[in-house]
This record gives structure tokens, sequence and C-alpha cells, in this order.
């Protein structure tokens, strides 16, 4: 992960070259630089813009500036009820103007989406938000769907946090897709993971807590304090794929096959 003070840099690390050769997707996102990905986390833009299915269209079609007499036009509507809901999107700031233009000696006020994507916040459901400290089972799917909305909640946070502050914000992500032929295949990955994942955490992040006691145990009576440095957390998952989603992987992960094979033959004639 790189800190607020390092360059960006084009030419990709010697880990991001194999990540990329065995499918793994890896990326460090800034806060300030346009993901294009919104976090909804106040319940009047959540309502806003789940009030009528058009204003979802009417948002896509938004994503490159046009008026909402445009919009109608396109989208083959009254230019009124366009007009209306896109003064409901702006109003909830999902829309933010784009400039006007002139067309046929009428000026016509343009909007654009103020992201590419949206994502809805758990925070909407208060208390009925998917939590990890209410399950008990740690490898049942309610746990993992409560670490997914604990991890969104959170990123948003930090994520609003530091664009107010004009700062970058470090993150890593890894996915890929994979196959097990045996329940012994998979637990014998899980086993293999795990000691990794702990081997490398041990050796190349600080402790997350120091204990309160001189001779550095940690007890429920001496409790324990923060440690030095900035806290982050890791979130790993794992579940199997729906069958279209598959699918896709399938057709995706030949593709990046067919291309790293183009590449190959084009280096060899040169």
């Amino acid at each position: 992960m790189r800190s607020s003070s390092d360059n960006a840099s084009s030419r990709p690390t010697g880990a991001a070259r194999v990540a990329r050769k065995s499918g793994l997707g890896m990326g460090l996102a800034h806060a300030g630089q346009n993901a294009g990905v919104e976090t909804v986390r106040l319940p009047r833009q959540a309502a806003a813009l789940l009030h009528h299915p058009l204003r979802l269209r009417i948002l896509s079609a938004l994503g490159e500036p046009d008026s909402a007499t445009g919009v109608a036009r396109r989208m083959q509507l009254p230019r009124q009820t366009v007009n209306y809901h896109v003064r409901q999107l702006a109003r909830a700031h999902l829309l933010a103007r784009a400039g006007r233009r002139m067309r046929r000696r009428m000026v016509e006020q343009c909007y654009v989406a103020t992201a590419r994507g949206y994502v809805l916040s758990p925070e909407l459901l208060g208390n009925l938000a998917a939590d990890p400290a209410r399950v008990q089972d740690a490898l049942s799917v309610a746990y993992l769907q409560g670490l997914a909305s604990r991890m969104q909640s959170e990123l948003a946070e930090v994520s609003d946090r530091a664009a107010r502050a004009g700062k970058r914000l470090a993150t890593l992500s890894i996915s890929t897709a994979l196959r097990f032929i045996s329940p012994e295949q998979r637990a014998a990955f899980t086993a293999a993971l795990q000691s990794a994942i702990l081997s490398v955490v041990q050796q190349h992040s600080a402790p997350f807590t120091i204990s309160a006691d001189p001779s550095g145990a940690a007890s429920v009576n001496s409790g324990e304090s923060a440690a030095a440095g900035r806290p982050y957390r890791l979130v790993l998952g794992c579940y199997p794929l729906p069958p279209n989603r598959s699918e896709q992987s399938e057709k995706s992960a030949l593709s990046e096959k067919s291309g790293e094979s183009t590449k190959k033959e084009k280096d060899g004639a040169s």
C-alpha cells in the first residue's frame, strides 16, 4: 500500500505483474481521484434515488452531460416528466450542473451524474444492517455477509473523511476465480491460506494493540491500548459463484489467456 506521500507510477510492480498473469486483480484506490463510484449514505439521497424506477434510468442516461429535454428525447418520454425527476435527483446531489447550451433559441441546463456507479451503504438500514458481531458461526454465509456490510460502511466513512481532508486513501483489493474438485482440496487450501496470511501479518505489520501489563502479557485486568501506526482492516472471503457469474469468469479468463498468447507471439516475431 502506498502512503499519501508516494508518487503514482505507471509501471506495474513485480508482484502486480505476477498477480496479473495468475488472474489476480489488485489495485490501489485513492480518495480524491474519481474512481467513478459513490456511496449513498444519506436516507434522503436513497429515497430520492429509489422513489421511482425512472430515476435510475435517468441517472444512467446522464453518464454524459445532457439536458432534461435531451434525455426525454432519447428515452421518448414527456419532457415535463423527465424534468421533474431530474430536479429531484439534482436536489439530492446525485446530479451535478454541467453547463448550459443553446438549442432552438432556448437555453438548456445540462446535468451529469455525480458518479459512474452507486453503492447503497448498509448504514441506511440502521440496526437492521448485517453485523458479524451478531453471528456466532464464523464459517457461515451470514458472517461473510456481515463482514462485507461492515467493510462497505467503514470504507465509505474513511473515503468521505479523506476526500474532505484532500488526502489520498491507500487500499488494497485482490480478486480471483478458482475451482475445487473435492472438499479435501478446499480444506487444504483453507489451512494453507490461513497459515500464509498469519505469517505475512506477523512479518510485515505492527501489533494492533499494546498490553498495559508491564510484563507484556495481555490480560482482562490490565486491558489493552492502541499501538502506534494507522489501523487497517484485512478482510478475506471465499464463496461459490452463481452459474451465470461462473460462465462470465471463464470467458474473462479465456480472453486474458488469449491476449497473453497474442502478445507473446508478437514479442517473438519482433
